[in-house]
């Protein structure tokens, strides 16, 4: 993982401890004051969220516990790994794209950021530039030919 990407999880829990737990324990509180719990809605949805964010907090805890971060400068460029940006051009459309492959957890599409169990993103791991790999996707067959990997 990135180091922006370990901040990032480390924000995520510091926000849900100091700021979401405490509406949800006030909520919990306010359900409460309104009498019987057994037929109190509000409580029930109050506790239903404070477990759900519980294990929110639970899981990306044990991430952060498994995280390996990887200096990018130290990364070679000889061949499509873990936080590279793969070029690569789509043979039937003769369009060129850029994906950096990201763990799972910093994966955004959007951003050209795929996560490493994709099957492109497998499908390109250990691959060179010039060489033409064929990816099966759900959608079918795709070609693509590697025109240049770098490291952001």
């Amino acid at each position: 993982m990135t180091e922006q990407g370990y901040e990032k999880l480390l924000d995520e829990v510091k926000k849900l401890e100091e700021v979401e737990r405490p509406q949800v324990i006030q909520a919990i509180a306010e359900a409460r004051d309104k009498g019987d719990l057994s037929e109190n809605a509000e409580y029930s949805a109050a506790k239903e969220k404070q477990a759900l964010l519980e294990d929110r907090i639970n899981q990306l805890q044990m991430q952060l516990r498994s995280v390996r971060i990887i200096d990018t400068k130290q990364l070679n460029t000889d061949t499509v790994q873990l936080l590279t940006t793969v070029t690569v051009l789509n043979v039937k459309e003769n369009k060129k794209k850029n994906f950096t492959i990201v763990s799972d957890t910093e994966s955004n599409i959007r951003k050209g950021k795929i996560s490493i169990s994709t099957p492109i993103a497998q499908g390109l791991l250990g691959k060179k530039v010039g060489d033409v790999v064929d990816i099966e996707v759900p959608a079918g067959i795709l070609t693509f030919k590697i025109e240049a990997i770098s490291v952001e």
